[in-house]
């Protein structure tokens, strides 16, 4: 009996250690610089705005000049909007060497890599090799290709570097170069974390499940999945079944429906407790249905993992597998 209460104490003691431990925070870090990516909508969007508010010198890069304005003119001064395509290797050494002009001899205590697309969402045999080329492009390559520009920066300031990848790079619903490209996303951000690690910079990953954004709406996917259906040879189209699409859209309908998170919030707060925790996480994973099914389905056996996956799956006109 004795061992059982020492135990349960023993657990109590460690959980509130580990709640106390959580809550540190990195002191003096009004003032101190950080770069986000993809700022024109979504995560980025909201993150800019609030760690301005914060009193973080915010250096936000937007792809459009209509996302740069639009965000300057709900900022504060001090905030500082540029233009930069992540898939353009000139404009990101560029914008780097801006960004060593502004900081000086402080560094960069932030980086948050978060701009990304979706790209097209559909079996392999619909697609060709730049349906997969752009998101592999903007999602990790050019991730990767920032990073590494403004690493120097980083390391001076023994500042953070916070990488958005996706429960999609854990676990693959469907085809196209999403999935892939959040996969390496993955594979980057551990052996980023490893090295850096001598260095003083702490390296993070947030792994978001859906969010209601501009990246993720359902419309908008299954716009561009109409667009490859209608291109399909004949043959695909009759191994898949006439009512294939629209029996796909409406699953995949529901599907967002049960999934999607509307409240795109925790996803910045995990961004700011990367920035600001003195013992931040390697791995968040935010949002009810990361937690709750995703995460934990790409943790078990993949013949589960089959099992579940494929049953919201369209059957096909002219199967042959037996």
């Amino acid at each position: 009996m004795l061992f059982y209460i020492l135990l349960f104490f023993g657990i109590i003691s460690l959980w509130w250690h580990w709640r106390v431990r959580d809550r540190m925070k990195v002191t003096n870090l009004t003032g101190k610089y950080i770069f986000i990516t993809g700022c024109d909508t979504g995560f980025g969007n909201m993150a800019a705005k609030i760690f301005d508010k914060k009193g973080f010198r915010v250096f936000a890069s937007c792809l459009t000049e209509t996302g740069a304005k639009e965000l300057k003119a709900v900022t504060s001064k001090q905030l500082q909007t540029v233009l930069l395509d992540v898939r353009d290797s000139d404009s990101v050494k560029k914008v780097a060497a801006w960004v060593r002009e502004e900081v000086q001899s402080e560094g960069l205590w932030g980086l948050v890599n978060n701009a990304g697309i979706m790209g097209p969402s559909a079996p392999t045999d619909w697609l060709d090799i730049e349906h997969f080329r752009e998101p592999i492009e903007v999602n990790l390559i050019g991730l990767i290709n920032v990073t590494i520009n403004m690493l120097p920066l980083i390391k001076k300031a023994k500042g953070r570097i916070v990488n958005v990848s996706s429960v999609g790079g854990r676990l693959a619903f469907c085809g196209g170069g999403y999935f892939p490209s959040k996969f390496g996303v993955e594979g980057f951000n551990d052996s980023l974390r490893r090295d850096m690690k001598a260095f003083g910079v702490k390296v993070c990953c947030i792994q978001p499940g859906l969010f209601k954004t501009a990246l993720s709406n359902p419309a908008k996917i299954m716009k561009e999945k109409e667009v490859i259906w209608n291109k399909l040879p004949p043959d695909i189209k009759t191994q898949y079944g006439e009512e294939y699409f629209q029996k796909d859209a409406a699953k995949k309908q529901k599907l967002s429906k049960i999934c999607l998170n509307n409240d795109i919030s925790p996803v910045v707060q995990s961004m700011e407790h990367a920035l600001t925790s003195l013992h931040p996480h390697a791995h968040y994973v935010v949002g009810q249905d990361a937690k709750l099914f995703w995460n934990p389905l790409s943790r078990m056996p993949a013949v589960i993992q089959d099992f579940l996956l494929l049953r919201s799956r369209v059957q096909l006109a002219v199967p042959h597998a037996k």
